[in-house]
């Protein structure tokens, strides 16, 4: 797996304050990883083949597979080969199409049953350019992120509903912080029991790094900012829950730089990380914002050169990923 977007992620940040949002950075699909949940001896996967795609179901020593017309991929949503899709029931795969070196114009995903085997539910084609964030446990609600340009720093985060095939008409923002300007990108990812919760740390090279908290749900979020002590370490950082779910670790090289209340959201700084952080709890229907600004495709490559050290600190924890990988980058 490469992450060959990695660099233009980078990029995007370092152009402008404004220049990728909150829950933004696009993310591509992979082809090769698996995916799996908790309690089910399943795992899947998409593999190219042509101008197709095989999706193969592994349990065990036992491989079942179907062939779909399109090039797919199972939804990445962090740089450290977290992947999103599978809902926490097992009855539901979402694949996203493979895109290239440009924005894609239109956005097609893949939805699939998996029992009693695998089956396509539907082809889902939306306009613009959208990529996959999360899943509901139960698999009703997909999250999108929706790029409304070739301006990636322009984008809205939607909740798709799967049952009824629409997409709610209001973007999920934050409206008691409209002018909030958040940058960066997703480092890691994890998922709380039953994936209601999906927890992802974000780094932002001019201010400090925070955690967005995605009820999936009840469509409603949080945004959590860290001690700014944590500064550029963040790049090397994960996410752990521990004490049943009660706590979120801020892990920076092994080390604990911060701890969330999951169910107050107040942080407290880990040894050798005192700082001040705050909480911006928002209501269902809202999340965070986007900002302004351009950052057009055809300059993205201009600036690639100038990411250097940046991007070997966060390559060195991208590394491609043995197959086959669980959702949270377990073996």
């Amino acid at each position: 797996m490469k992450w060959t977007w990695l660099p233009l992620a980078f990029l995007a940040v370092l152009v402008g304050p404004s220049a990728a949002a909150a829950a933004g950075g696009p993310v591509p699909p992979v082809q090769g990883s698996a995916i799996s949940v908790p309690g089910s001896a399943y795992r899947y996967a998409a593999f190219g083949a042509g101008r197709d795609t095989i999706v193969r179901r592994f349990d065990g020593s036992a491989v079942s597979a179907l062939r779909v017309a399109g090039r797919y991929g199972v939804p990445g949503v962090d740089y450290n080969s977290g992947l999103t899709g599978l809902s926490a029931d097992g009855s539901t795969l979402v694949l996203a199409e493979v895109f290239g070196p440009r924005a894609p114009r239109t956005t097609r995903l893949l939805v699939l049953a998996t029992a009693p085997g695998l089956a396509v539910r539907a082809r889902v084609t939306l306009p613009g350019w959208s990529t996959v964030d999360a899943i509901s446990p139960d698999g009703r609600w997909l999250y999108l992120i929706q790029y409304r340009s070739s301006d990636i720093s322009k984008y809205a985060v939607r909740a798709y509903d799967l049952g009824a095939r629409r997409l709610l008409p209001k973007p999920i923002v934050d409206r008691r912080e409209p002018d909030e300007q958040m940058t960066g990108f997703p480092i890691s990812r994890v998922m709380s029991a039953g994936d209601r919760w999906a927890y992802t740390l974000y780094f932002r090279p001019s201010d400090a790094p925070f955690v967005h908290a995605l009820d999936t749900v009840h469509r409603r979020a949080v945004c959590i900012d860290l001690p700014s002590t944590l500064g550029a370490d963040i790049t090397n950082g994960h996410l752990r829950l521990t004490g049943g779910g009660r706590t979120l670790q801020v892990l920076v090289d092994g080390v604990t730089g911060a701890q969330i209340n999951t169910g107050t959201f107040a942080v407290t700084a880990g040894a050798g990380h005192a700082g001040s952080a705050r909480t911006r709890p928002v209501s269902p229907e809202r999340a965070v914002t986007h900002g302004s600004g351009g950052v057009p495709w055809e300059l993205i490559a201009l600036g690639v050169v100038a990411l250097g050290a940046l991007f070997a600190v966060v390559t060195r924890r991208a590394a491609p990923a043995p197959f086959p990988r669980g959702r949270d980058g377990t073996s």
